[in-house]
């Protein structure tokens, strides 16, 4: 099964080095805390933990073991939220959310491999 983040989704070195300034603009830079991305999102760290769970994100981990989550993997848990609030099962949002993923993983390659065929 696929998980998330996707593989280009982890290369971030951990939170603590001290190339972190750095990542500042890197949309996948594990810069947020489990409590800080509860709150941002507006949700609980049960939540975010479920959504580890089911395998829609999986947290890098810092130095001390603790969860750290991107940018990008904020917008995925805000998908999901958005699914779970409108009453869709936890389960089932993160499986439409890696389907949504995967449509939009699949509709750039094409526009890529039809970009290189046109003259």
């Amino acid at each position: 099964p696929r998980t998330w983040p996707r593989g280009r989704r982890t290369r971030a070195s951990s939170p603590g080095s001290s190339r972190a300034v750095a990542h500042l603009d890197d949309d996948d830079y594990p810069a947020y805390t489990m409590g800080r991305a509860a709150e941002m999102l507006g949700t609980t760290p049960a939540f975010l933990r479920a959504l580890g769970e089911h395998r829609l994100i999986t947290p890098l981990r810092s130095p001390g073991g603790h969860r750290r989550y991107s940018r990008y993997q904020l917008r995925i848990a805000a998908r999901a939220r958005e699914l779970v609030d409108g009453g869709t099962p936890i389960e089932a949002a993160c499986r439409i959310v890696i389907l949504e993923d995967q449509l939009e993983e699949a509709q750039r390659i094409n526009e890529q491999l039809r970009t290189r065929l046109e003259p």
